[in-house]
């Protein structure tokens, strides 16, 4: 079926906050939308307004036809305790909701005491059938081993799975769905490369309307027809045509003229102003002057000045009513950025860590054996697939995990700064500030608000359970902890997750301009090109190899 949606006039926020206000879209088939602006501005209530999860504080979403088949794919793989992985695609497609609104329907048909039982199951079955829920079941298994996921969809939970299987999951959610319209949160998040390269391919192929949120830059180049910019700082929106570079370049072109018109504004007013001031001091001096001149209150100079004043007083008014004419322009606002630098501590041993013959086992997944050496200043990317074993090799350069066989040996004076995949080094139930302070004792409690106010972490944040902030915001936390501790060892694994796009900018330079040792980890290839980095490593299969 094809199918349009359409917003009109939409505004959304929470309590009494306002996020976006006035926003107009239309959504076709073959449209591909992408939702940028920076954490906070509203992207995904946007998209919870449009999939029908949340009430518009203003406007209306409608569609046609008004029974297109509308998915939703937000932002985190929520696990269901119990739930299999058969069990958790068939909810994420609205296969199992189209069946249980069937099973309904055919109960009512043996009730003659319930009117219009006929058409509703009429209609349930026609949704029923384009969900795709006939045939889900011999899918599945085929889509699941595609994406290198062998494994029982009746039996396995999601909750046993880890972090990259479960991305994996989820993208065979999407690739299995059959929705008219497609509304995707952030669905790059934790997938490696080849998922990402399937997920643009999906996207692409789709003859349905897609929105989508997400922070890979090179996802949104290659994808994107469109773009809808939530604009918090001027409290604003626009949509640009012709995919995301040509977005970049018109955003620049518009905020430059923005910024010229506000200045040629303001310096036509301060002109204005000036010249109106310097001919009230000229009409009183002149007053003043008649007076000093006149003292035998001849009536022929007394009338001549008070001319000359009248004349004086009226380019005044007339200066001023030019000033009031001038269409006010507001000054365009400051963006708020994530300038940080990354705390630097003396230099480590020459030799930041080795393994020999090192080989690691965790199950029936097998490690090495890795011989490698890290040295204090290199600066290594390193790449693979999910499951490859890249987070394991990471924990064993560490010293975080001990090798099965072979050694591994940690240098001298090394000092560890981490953004871990999940992002683990603040969790639990107390307050952010406290959680903080722990970490970094030597800060005073005054000193630790203030830092985390600069990473858009301000009172409603600090006073929040850890585990209550979102992703980004926990992300952000985890900034500010390598700018207030000193690190010559700096270890990043996936940090682009769930930071928005100026975030992940900021983040790079940060990146560029520090000088010890680093190791990332990254499936953004934006960032990849965009960090200088001296030595590669591809990990696959449990090998490493340089490249």
């Amino acid at each position: 079926m094809t199918a349009t949606l359409v917003a009109q006039g939409l505004a959304g926020g929470y309590g009494h906050r306002t996020l976006f206000d006035g926003v107009d879209l239309t959504v076709s088939p073959g449209d591909v939308v992408g939702v940028v602006g920076a954490n906070g501005a509203g992207k995904s209530t946007f998209l919870r307004i449009l999939a029908g999860r949340d009430a518009p504080q203003a406007g209306t979403v409608s569609l046609a036809p008004a029974d297109a088949f509308v998915g939703w794919l937000p932002q985190e793989h929520e696990r269901v305790e119990g739930e299999t992985v058969a069990a958790y695609i068939a909810r994420r497609t609205g296969c199992a909701e189209a069946t249980a609104e069937m099973d309904a329907a055919a109960s009512d048909l043996g009730d003659p005491s319930i009117p219009g039982a006929d058409d509703r199951y009429a209609t349930s079955l026609e949704r029923w059938l384009a969900s795709g829920a006939a045939d889900l079941d011999e899918r599945l298994p085929i889509v699941l081993a595609d994406l290198g996921l062998e494994l029982d969809a009746d039996g396995v939970l999601m909750t046993s799975l880890s972090g990259g299987q479960a991305a994996r999951v989820g993208l065979a959610a999407l690739l299995l769905s059959r929705f008219d319209i497609v509304l995707l949160d952030e669905p790059t998040n934790d997938l490696d490369l080849d998922g990402l390269e399937r997920l643009e391919a999906f996207v692409r192929g789709l003859r349905g309307g897609v929105v989508l949120v997400s922070h890979d830059r090179e996802f949104l180049a290659r994808s994107v027809t469109r773009v809808l910019e939530l604009d918090l700082a001027q409290n604003s929106h626009r949509i640009y045509g012709g995919g995301y570079d040509a977005y970049l370049e018109e955003r620049a072109t518009v905020r430059r003229h923005a910024r010229e018109k506000y200045d040629e504004f303001a310096g036509k007013k301060a002109d204005l102003v000036a010249r109106a001031r310097v001919q009230r001091e000229w009409s009183s001096q002149g007053v003043r002057n008649a007076m000093k001149k006149n003292p035998d209150n001849d009536k022929i100079r007394r009338k001549a000045a008070t001319e000359s004043s009248e004349k004086q007083a009226q380019k005044v008014r007339q200066m001023e009513s030019r000033i009031a004419r001038l269409e006010e322009i507001e000054e365009p606002r400051k963006e708020w950025q994530l300038e940080f630098t990354i705390g630097a501590a003396p230099r480590s041993s020459s030799v930041v860590s080795t393994l020999n013959g090192a080989v690691v086992r965790q199950g029936a997944f097998t490690l090495g054996p890795v011989s490698l050496q890290v040295n204090a200043g290199d600066r290594i990317g390193i790449t693979g697939p999910n499951g490859a074993g890249k987070s394991t090799l990471l924990r064993t350069i560490l010293g975080r995990q001990s090798p099965d066989k072979g050694s591994a040996g940690l240098g001298s004076s090394v000092s560890i700064g981490e953004i871990d995949q999940a992002r683990s080094l603040l969790v639990g139930s107390r307050p952010l500030a406290d959680a903080f302070e722990a970490l970094v004792p030597e800060m005073a409690s005054g000193e630790v608000r203030t830092l985390l106010a600069k990473f858009g972490l301000k009172a409603d944040h600090v006073l929040r359970p850890v585990d209550d902030l979102s992703p980004g915001e926990r992300t952000r936390a985890g900034l500010a902890l390598l700018q207030a501790r000193g690190v010559n060892v700096l270890v990043l694994d996936e940090p682009t997750n769930h930071l928005d796009l100026p975030a992940i900018e900021q983040l790079e330079q940060a990146i560029e301009s520090y000088d010890g040792t680093l190791l990332l980890v990254t499936h953004d290839r934006r960032m990849l090109d965009a960090v200088s980095t001296n030595r590669r490593w591809h990990v696959e299969g449990g090998r490493v190899t340089e490249t």
